[in-house]
């Protein structure tokens, strides 16, 4: 079972009111490109100030949703000096936060910067005829030189979603992948 690979780069997802803040009152967000059906990036950036580094020109992803989060790689930790746990998206309490700015202001993040969990978007009828359920872990095998296998991969089962595997840059790099390669999903019997 085949599943391609979409390297998700430090990315932010804003709330409305801080979509506003950053950009200026009535904002909206202007898609570039589709990443899951509903879901885009955006044209827009932000700066991402932590006690130690600056992140610059980090994408903005939309649509607004109701919390501001920050995902961003460990090594991108290290450089803003920040220590986020792995989390699913939208699981921020008790996370750290951080300071975003943009053209029109710059807001102070209580909470909300995460290592986001690698996971799998699954379209429904993918997960039945899988044996797949939502929230299930799985393990995935990557080919080539550099070839791993990540465990703890979770599954997110939507009849929205496309099928496509989210890692990280750091855990990409690692396994010697790009957007659009194929990795093997694991399933244990």
């Amino acid at each position: 079972m085949r599943v391609p690979v979409g390297v998700s780069a430090r990315h932010v997802h804003l709330a409305p009111e801080h979509v506003e803040a950053l950009f200026g009152p009535g904002y909206s967000l202007t898609p570039i490109r589709e990443l899951q059906p509903g879901q885009y990036a955006a044209k827009e950036c932000v700066t991402v100030v932590g006690p130690r580094g600056v992140l610059q020109n980090v994408r903005v992803l939309g649509p607004p949703r109701g919390q501001t989060q920050v995902e961003i790689s460990r090594t991108d930790s290290y450089l803003l000096g920040i220590d986020p746990p792995v989390r699913d998206s939208g699981d921020l309490s008790g996370t750290p936060g951080a300071v975003l700015v943009g053209p029109r202001g710059a807001i102070n993040l209580e909470e909300g910067v995460i290592l986001a969990w690698r996971h799998i978007h699954m379209p429904a009828d993918v997960a039945e005829r899988w044996g797949l359920k939502d929230r299930e872990l799985v393990r995935v095998r990557t080919e080539g030189l550099r070839r791993v296998v990540f465990d703890r991969v979770l599954v997110r089962v939507s009849p929205a979603y496309r099928l496509e595997i989210h890692i990280d840059t750091d855990e990409a790099n690692a396994a010697g992948l790009k957007n659009g390669d194929y990795v093997q999903v694991i399933i244990d019997d």
